[in-house]
């Protein structure tokens, strides 16, 4: 056995050891922390099959912005964990059955007979000067050039579509408008009223 496989077994040890404690711990934080260590094994581990690009990207989007962004959400939100406490043996044996299937269904999907070193055969080593990120590129930009168009122009109808839901107005909000009162103008804002001067007549005090 060679030091890859022998770190591919650590790592793949480590990264089921983190998802598990990420469905099975009850304290949230404890969870994202659980989360960015599966992440950070799943990177180690794209690492080792050459796909340094993704590896990175993992690590700088969905560690350094996603779980940063989830703990805050998290710690901010104070979340009261008797309520979860008490609901967990309710929902105990439906967790064990779903989770059987899953276990069920990868099992039969990821098994030796269609990943086997008999089905697929070991991956070419390439050289050192070979580049993930230019090989990725071009094949993103040659052979997958309209499916990756069309995934751009979904997700920015997506974000154009989150972006209008969140500006709609409320009827009942009182919010203020920075470009009308750049412009405001003093005659807008302020009448002067002329009244005749009025005499007090003698005797009425």
């Amino acid at each position: 056995m060679g030091v890859e496989q022998i770190l591919f077994y650590v790592f793949g040890a480590i990264l089921v050891f983190a998802a598990g404690m990420v469905i099975t711990v009850r304290n949230p934080v404890f969870a994202a922390l659980f989360l960015v260590l599966a992440f950070f094994t799943s990177a180690a581990l794209w690492i080792l099959l050459e796909a340094e690009f993704l590896a990175i990207t993992l690590v700088l989007v969905y560690v350094g912005a996603v779980m940063v962004l989830f703990l805050f959400v998290v710690m901010m939100l104070d979340i009261n964990l008797a309520p979860l406490q008490e609901g967990f043996t309710r929902y105990l044996p439906v967790g064990i059955v779903v989770a059987g299937i899953i276990v069920a269904e990868i099992y039969f999907a990821v098994n030796a007979e269609h990943f086997g070193l008999q089905a697929v055969a070991e991956p070419v080593r390439h050289a050192a000067d070979y580049s993930n990120t230019r090989e990725l590129g071009r094949v993103i930009y040659t052979a997958y050039a309209y499916p990756f168009e069309i995934a751009s122009a979904i997700l920015l109808v997506a974000i154009v579509a989150a972006i209008a839901l969140t500006l709609r107005a409320k009827r009942q909000s009182k919010y203020i408008q920075p470009e009308k009162q750049v412009i405001v103008r003093r005659k807008d804002r302020v009448r002067i009223v002329k009244m005749p001067p009025e005499r007090e007549e003698p005797g009425t005090s």
